[in-house]
């Protein structure tokens, strides 16, 4: 049988400085903490009080207001990814690519300097958007969750990160505007948000297993587009 008895002053002291902070921290939970002015049921000492506490907070949520919700509120629809790319080291590539998506399909454009002119260059999506290596290695390989064969824009065979070249006029710069319905911002369709672009130095020739392109001379992380932009 429990048996009811007050806190002692060790309880008190030991709740106060390490149960009751993490609780008083979230103002949604600080609002609904039973006080230790009544007597409390013990099946396991300390742990039983500090559920008895919380036990209001397990199952609901509260805003600033003290109006109640079944669950959390979805976040904003995300309309728009970009990927700023810079120069890996000892190379010159830069520029902005933004991807938006309107029914299905993902519309890419690009501003890219920093080329050789006149030449074409390779451009994928890679599977990391980690930015940490001065030569854009550990971005890792081509996205291809599909496991397809590497192939050019049009062909069905390709990977979801084969986005094909681009052509750098005589000054080094470049517009590339493409779409594709192979990839999705954010799912469920091969999403591409948080992975990486990377430019290459040669052009991507459609050959195995990932174009013959070259060196890595751009590289950006693709993240989450301001929508007031």
């Amino acid at each position: 049988m429990q048996a009811a008895r007050w806190l002692r002053d060790s309880d008190s002291d030991l709740l106060s400085q390490r149960v009751l902070p993490t609780f008083a921290a979230n103002s949604n939970c600080s609002k609904n903490l039973i006080f230790m002015n009544k007597p409390i049921f013990f099946a396991g000492g300390l742990i039983a009080a500090g559920m008895l506490f919380t036990s209001g907070c397990a199952h609901t949520c509260c805003d600033d207001h003290g109006h109640n919700h079944g669950k959390a509120a979805a976040g904003p629809q995300v309309k728009q990814l970009v990927a700023v790319v810079q120069p890996t080291a000892g190379n010159k590539c830069a520029g902005t690519i933004r991807f938006t998506e309107v029914d299905g399909t993902v519309y890419v454009y690009g501003e890219i300097s920093g080329l050789t002119p006149g030449q074409q260059h390779a451009m994928h999506i890679h599977e990391f958007g980690d930015a940490t290596s001065s030569d854009g290695m550990k971005a890792g390989g081509h996205y291809n969750p599909e496991e397809k064969p590497h192939g050019l824009p049009g062909t069905d065979a390709r990977h979801a990160g084969d986005l094909g070249n681009l052509k750098a006029n005589e000054e080094g710069k470049t517009v590339y505007r493409a779409e594709f319905q192979n990839i999705s911002l954010t799912g469920p369709k091969n999403p591409i948000i948080g992975r990486g672009v990377i430019i290459h130095a040669k052009p991507d020739d459609g050959g195995q297993p990932v174009g013959n392109a070259g060196p890595r001379i751009g590289f950006g992380t693709i993240g989450v587009a301001n929508p007031k932009q």
